[in-house]
């Protein structure tokens, strides 16, 4: 399904699968992160910044690629009922490595704002189990954040 929606966004069927999947893994990071920055209601600039760096650092993305992305994924987020939507996309697709990668992107947008909440700390603690990581992926993705 997401896989369909990111062929139908970018509008090119004959796109590698490989493209179609570095985009999926790229929109499903994007839609977690901005999870994590508006799990205590208040989405702030700096958080937004944050993601923005985090999907260019990681991805190598131009600024037009990391904008339809971060739309896309505002979108994405905004219709998804759960996580699973995303975290299914990275468990079909990702890395061990990359999925830990993800998680120490979560607690940088989660740290962006110097105020971690209980309820960003709650998303991304989900996520990784949602991930099938063990606990001390999770502690040691926060420790590499701070």
């Amino acid at each position: 399904m997401l896989l369909k929606k990111l062929k139908d966004l970018f509008g090119k069927e004959d796109t590698a699968t490989t493209d179609v999947e570095h985009r999926a893994l790229e929109l499903a990071c994007a839609a977690l992160m901005f999870e994590v920055a508006r799990a205590d209601f208040a989405v702030e600039a700096i958080e937004q910044e944050t993601v923005t760096t985090q999907l260019t650092e990681q991805f190598n993305l131009s600024a037009d690629e990391v904008s339809t992305i971060t739309e896309a994924a505002v979108d994405q987020a905004d219709a998804a009922t759960c996580l699973f939507e995303f975290t299914r996309t990275l468990n079909e697709l990702a890395s061990a490595q990359q999925k830990r990668n993800l998680l120490a992107m979560m607690w940088r947008v989660a740290m962006a704002d110097n105020a971690l909440s209980k309820y960003e700390e709650h998303v991304i603690r989900k996520v990784a189990d949602l991930l099938y990581l063990p606990h001390s992926d999770f502690i040691a993705a926060k420790q590499s954040a701070m």
